[in-house]
């Protein structure tokens, strides 16, 4: 009879362990439930790898806490999206946590959400439309990321009173883009080189749009000293057309920004040299323990990186090259 009462015993321990299973498997809608009765709604822009682990930071981090986790993914839409968050606020859910598709959509996603407060996350709209207590965003300082590029860019070239930079970036409608490139351009150029960007255009985060740019690129034959990316993805695509054209990538110095799995591979195998870790656990652990504090308290005030007017919540960004990319992935 023993052992029979201890099977029962764990029976509750193993539905839990299912139930986060569950919860951080896939991509299309989840949930996961809990004890506290907070109801959280994720609103995905669009799952990639990077949010895919975002996403499934944030479910188990619910799971541990204790509140109710349900995530859908817009799949790149803003109709499907607005839709989300309507849906979310007739559901009676406490609080939301979206990934905008676009930042241009901040108004409208905020009159959808109703009362219900909402955290951003990953792409950050303009400070007017955040709030204390009530519209807060959670992410990593875009601009860090792109200053921690030029300056690997500018210590590597030290020697160089002259850098011929190219410059891939995301869609125009991320935060990200536009953070990631004003840090490189800033820091790059208040070095006192002459920078000249001989080459910038969007590939939208995507590796295939990146390869077919840069390939168009080396078509011209205009001389290039390094390509900085606004994500490890389209550094894959600028490293592998530089592989059909017959570039040594260790000549050319490609950098990018995610710590990828595949970014870090292709800096261990010498292809990449240089990325910036954003951790998508770490926002995905941020964005629902502040869910949870608006909902329990109205503030963020005591969660870490947070800032003094309530509106942030900061993940570091970290450097990483070849000296130390065995840390990551």
């Amino acid at each position: 009879m023993r052992r029979k009462s201890c099977l029962i015993k764990y029976i509750p321990v193993l539905l839990t362990v299912i139930m986060i299973a569950v919860s951080v498997s896939g991509c299309g809608q989840r949930a996961a439930g809990g004890k506290s009765g907070i109801k959280i709604f994720f609103s995905l822009n669009e799952i990639d790898t990077f949010r895919q682990t975002l996403v499934d930071s944030a479910a188990e981090q619910a799971a541990q806490a204790g509140a109710q986790f349900t995530m859908e993914d817009a799949q790149g839409s803003i109709e499907k999206q607005v839709e989300q968050l309507k849906t979310a606020a007739a559901g009676d859910y406490d609080v939301i946590i979206c990934s905008p598709v676009s930042v241009d959509t901040a108004v409208q996603l905020k009159m959808s959400a109703g009362d219900i407060p909402i955290v951003f996350v990953n792409s950050c709209p303009d400070e007017k439309y955040l709030q204390a207590g009530k519209y807060i965003y959670v992410g990593s300082s875009e601009q860090v990321a792109g200053q921690f590029q030029a300056e690997y860019v500018l210590a590597k070239m030290s020697g160089k009173q002259e850098i011929n930079v190219a410059l891939i970036k995301g869609p125009a409608s991320h935060s990200a883009t536009e953070g990631r490139s004003t840090g490189v351009k800033r820091t790059l150029e208040a070095s006192g080189k002459q920078i000249h960007y001989v080459f910038e255009d969007s590939a939208n985060w995507d590796t295939g749009q990146a390869q077919k740019l840069f390939e168009l690129f080396l078509r011209t034959g205009v001389p290039v000293d390094c390509v900085i990316c606004n994500n490890d993805s389209m550094a894959l695509g600028v490293m592998e057309a530089c592989k059909n054209s017959g570039i040594d990538c260790s000549t050319l110095p490609i950098l990018g920004v995610d710590a990828t799995a595949d970014g870090c591979e292709a800096i261990r195998s010498g292809d990449m040299a240089f990325t910036v870790y954003q951790s998508g656990s770490g926002q995905g652990h941020a964005a629902v323990d502040a869910a949870i504090h608006l909902v329990e308290s109205g503030s963020v005030k005591d969660i870490d990186g947070s800032t003094e007017d309530g509106k942030f919540v900061w993940v570091d960004f970290e450097r990483v090259d070849s000296s130390n990319v065995s840390q990551y992935n």
